[in-house]
């Protein structure tokens, strides 16, 4: 999730054109490149009759079956194996070929049928009846460019690359889930659609997913993500907003008039900079949360001389789709209009083919059922309704076209380390929430199905 996510000054101060197939951080790695080397394969093979089981799910009994299910011996190595290689080897967005490697083989040694690829790298898993209702779990796959400064014995591998946002546990998880449904699939009521997404943090891969049909007969997602501000193994959302919107923007200010530049770019500059603050407290509702702020300004390094032009760029935030698009508005009316006044001429660039996420907000029966399924499976001291925050995720898109919910699973253990929040070097989880993180998934998977099935599936 883009909780720090930051423009870089490099994309700021370029003037190349940006490509929709890199990461919006400044890396420029074709898809083409050799890989460094496969995943290593998991230590043992699967023993397929424990995962099975013949019970039928009673009124009391399917919480009971289903953590049992992902709490077994085999079970924890299993999903833990998936995460650690994933760590070994992060993979930047549109850049996740041996995650979703991995995804892939992992699926075929359990059985389940999957489509790819999607979005280049995405994977989309079926398990169920082939019928509606079809519910989606959603896990993104992509890394940050960050270099781990954790020392453990799965450190990352790569120079430089780190999942350093916990994508690599939301992929072992939905792998785990996947598990558990293909055991319990003939209790199924319905089809549960297995979303395994790239380029969450830069490129908006939703977005391409929508686009490639991974939503096709789909009635409602859920997505999780990991938290270090929740303890262990519980549960948090909400209902309504969750996460703001977030949006980046690159001014350009330029002297449109050769003949004025001794007024033009920098007071120009200076005068757009203060009139950006002024948009959020003089405009905006004090009761609706927004930011805008500007966080770099590049002209010259010639100190006697005015400089034709002067870069401006900076990020917003909201709460609401309202408040989101009127900021979006706002700031290139200030910056286009103010430049004019000072006998200059602007031209902003809000990147949203690559980099400009809504607002997310939960659907309030899909908020509902995450509460219920986290208080029957993990009990009331389980579950935390959480506070909005200022973080961002492109889950919105899918949330844009059908009702879905967003959740955290709390991964904060002091004893492990796991203290330090997402985007950070140190980042890490505590992996005892791996199973519990699956069998979740599971579950509220099962229980949609189940309370919304349809007459003859």
């Amino acid at each position: 999730m883009s909780i720090a996510l930051l423009l870089p000054l490099a994309l700021l101060l370029s003037s190349c054109s940006y490509s929709t197939s890199l990461s919006h951080f400044d890396e420029d790695i074709p898809l083409s490149q050799p890989l460094l080397s496969p995943f290593p394969p998991p230590p043992y093979k699967v023993n397929t009759t424990c995962i099975t089981t013949t019970s039928s799910v009673t009124k009391n009994g399917w919480k009971e079956e289903i953590l049992q299910t992902a709490k077994s011996e085999e079970a924890v190595k299993w999903v833990k194996a998936a995460r650690r290689s994933i760590h070994e080897y992060p993979e930047l967005a549109y850049e996740e070929i041996k995650t979703s490697r991995l995804v892939r083989d992992r699926l075929d040694e359990i059985g389940v049928g999957y489509r790819y690829p999607l979005a280049r790298t995405g994977v989309v898993a079926t398990i169920g009846t082939g019928r509606p209702p079809i519910v989606a779990l959603r896990a993104d796959m992509d890394a940050l460019p960050i270099q781990e400064l954790v020392e453990w014995k799965y450190k990352s591998k790569v120079e430089g690359k780190m999942h350093a946002c916990g994508h690599d546990a939301h992929v072992a998880m939905l792998l785990g889930a996947a598990r558990i449904l293909k055991a319990r699939e003939h209790l199924l009521k319905g089809t549960v659609k297995l979303l395994f997404q790239p380029a969450e943090e830069a490129g908006i891969g939703a977005k391409r997913m929508i686009e490639d049909g991974a939503l096709k007969g789909v009635e409602a997602i859920f997505a999780a993500h990991v938290s270090s501000q929740e303890q262990s193994s519980v549960i948090g959302s909400r209902p309504g907003p969750l996460l703001a919107g977030c949006g980046f923007f690159k001014a350009v200010i330029q002297v449109a008039n050769p003949d004025l530049r001794k007024v033009g770019t920098i007071l120009a500059a200076s005068t757009v900079v203060i009139s950006l603050q002024n948009l959020v407290s003089r405009e905006a509702d004090p009761l609706d949360s927004q930011v805008v702020s500007v966080g770099m300004v590049n002209a010259t390094d010639l100190h006697g001389m005015i400089p034709e032009s002067v870069i401006l760029g900076g990020t917003f935030r909201a709460f609401s789709n309202n408040s989101f698009y009127q900021l979006r508005q706002r700031i290139e009316e200030v910056i286009v209009t103010q430049s004019k006044v000072y006998g200059c001429e602007a031209s902003v660039d809000f990147f949203e083919d690559e980099s400009f996420y809504p607002p997310t907000a939960n659907d309030k029966f899909m908020y509902e059922q995450v509460k219920n399924v986290a208080v029957d499976l993990l009990g009331p001291g389980n579950y935390n309704e959480a506070p909005p925050v200022m973080g961002s995720e492109d889950f919105t898109f899918y949330s844009q076209v059908i009702p879905s919910a967003f959740y955290y699973i709390g991964v904060k253990n002091e004893n492990v380390g796991s203290v330090h929040l997402g985007h950070s070097p140190y980042f890490m989880i505590d992996e005892d929430v791996l199973p519990v993180g699956a069998a979740f998934h599971a579950a509220i998977a099962e229980r949609y199905l189940a309370e919304n099935k349809r007459a003859g599936s």
